[in-house]
Parts: C-alpha cells; sequence; structure tokens
C-alpha cells in the first residue's frame, strides 16, 4: 500500500510541475508577442514619446530574462548572466 502511496505522489508532484512549466511558457510566449506586436506597430515610423520607447526597451528585457531563466540560466539586473 505505500507503493501506492509514493507512486500518487510521485505522479502529483510531475503533474504539478508540468502545469507550473506550462504557464511560464505561456507567459513568455504572451511576452514575446507583445513585443512583437510593438515592433510592427512602430515599425514604420519611431515611437513619438518617451514612455513608448521606455515600454518597448521594458518588454525586450522581460522577454530577455524570461528566455535566460527558459534555458536555466538565472539573469543578474546589471544584464551579466551567472550560472
Amino acid at each position: 500500500m505505500s507503493d501506492l502511496g509514493s507512486l500518487v505522489t510521485v505522479v502529483a508532484a510531475a503533474v504539478v510541475a508540468l502545469a507550473m512549466l506550462s504557464l511560464a511558457a505561456l507567459k513568455a510566449w504572451s511576452d514575446w508577442l507583445d513585443v512583437r506586436r510593438l515592433e510592427v506597430t512602430h515599425k514604420s515610423e519611431r515611437p513619438a514619446s518617451p514612455t513608448a520607447r521606455l515600454e518597448l526597451a521594458d518588454l525586450k528585457d522581460r522577454v530577455k530574462r524570461l528566455e535566460a531563466i527558459a534555458d536555466g540560466i538565472e539573469d543578474d539586473r546589471d544584464g551579466k548572466r551567472a550560472a
């Protein structure tokens, strides 16, 4: 009976881990689409306001950090990557 309990625990942990990875991937995909939308919107003209440029830079930074997390590398605030 103890083996069945262990098996259920391992399977439940695997399902939770898969759910967490899926949510992280969906968030990264959503942020990447936001960056692409901004690039397409502002491709023909430069962003008129400084806030638009800051927003685009912020989104690009978020995507870089999410890609680093997805690659298994943590990203420092200074822009340096540490393993």
